[in-house]
C-alpha cells in the first residue's frame, strides 16, 4: 500500500557540484526536495522505491546500493542508491542518480531502497500497472517520483518556447498538489513527449500505486528557472 510520496524534478543541476557558479539559483528548490523526503520518513515506510525517467536501456529495477555518477556531466562524484552494499555493475540513470544524491542528503536510513528507471516512452497503461505492483510489494510502500515538467517555457529552454508548455504545466502543478490522480493519468502522452517533459511516465506510475490509497497533497514548489518546469510535492 501506499503511504507516502515525494515529487522532485531531476536535472542535474540539482547537485551543486554540478551547478557550480550557478548553484545558489536552485538553493530553494533542494530545500523543498528535502521537506518532502521528509514526508517519506515520517511516514515508516517499510519500504522506499525511487522512480526516475530513463530512456529504454536504463529501465528496470536497481538494487539498493547501485551507484550512480556525474562524471558525464564534468563533475567526479559518485553517490550509492541508500546504504551501500556491494555495488552492482549497472549504473544507475541520471535520474535515478539525482534521487540517490538527494537521500545521500537526508542521511536516509528509514527503510530498505530500490530504484526503478520508467522509460519515458511506456504507455499509460503499462505505467499504471506498474504503479499497482508496486504499491503491493510491500505493506507500507513510499516513492520518490523524479521528473521534470515541459522543457519549452522560453526561447533559450532545451526544446525551444511552445506555448502548449505553460498550461500544460500548470496541469500538472494542480493534479501533483491535488493528489489528483485522476488527471495525471489522463496525462495526453503526445503532448507530453512534443513538450519533452521527462515526467510523465513516472507521474503516472504514481497514479496507478495511489488508485486505493487516500492520499492529500502539497504543493511545495513550482518553478522555471531554465525554461524547464520543475515541481516538488509531498503526498501523506
Amino acid at each position: 500500500m501506499l503511504v507516502a510520496a515525494a515529487l522532485c524534478p531531476c536535472p542535474p543541476l540539482l547537485v551543486p557540484e554540478v551547478a557550480a557558479g550557478a548553484a545558489p539559483e536552485l538553493d530553494a528548490l533542494r530545500a523543498a526536495c528535502l521537506d518532502a523526503i521528509g514526508v517519506l520518513a515520517a511516514a515508516r515506510p517499510d519500504r522506499l522505491v525511487v522512480l526516475g525517467p530513463t530512456d529504454e536501456a536504463g529501465s528496470g529495477p536497481y538494487p539498493q546500493g547501485a551507484t550512480g555518477s556525474f562524471r558525464g556531466f564534468g563533475v567526479d562524484l559518485q553517490v550509492p542508491l541508500g546504504a551501500a552494499e556491494t555495488a552492482p555493475e549497472r549504473e544507475l540513470p541520471p535520474s535515478l542518480a539525482v534521487g540517490a544524491w538527494l537521500l545521500s542528503r537526508t542521511d536516509w536510513d528509514d527503510a530498505p531502497v530500490e530504484g526503478l528507471g520508467v522509460a519515458q516512452s511506456l504507455p499509460r497503461d503499462r505505467c499504471l500497472e506498474l504503479g499497482r505492483e508496486a504499491a503491493a510489494a510491500a505493506p507500507r510502500v513510499a516513492l520518490l517520483v523524479l521528473g521534470d515538467g515541459s522543457a519549452c517555457r522560453t526561447v533559450k529552454a532545451p526544446g525551444y518556447f511552445d506555448e502548449r508548455a505553460e498550461p500544460f504545466d500548470a496541469e500538472v502543478a494542480r493534479a501533483l498538489g491535488g493528489a489528483d490522480i485522476a488527471a495525471l493519468a489522463a496525462l495526453d502522452e503526445e503532448r507530453a513527449a512534443g513538450l519533452q517533459a521527462s515526467g510523465r511516465a513516472c507521474w503516472q506510475v504514481l497514479a496507478g500505486a495511489a488508485e486505493n490509497a487516500d492520499r492529500s497533497g502539497r504543493l511545495l514548489r513550482e518553478e522555471a528557472p531554465y525554461g524547464v518546469g520543475y515541481f516538488v510535492a509531498a503526498w501523506s
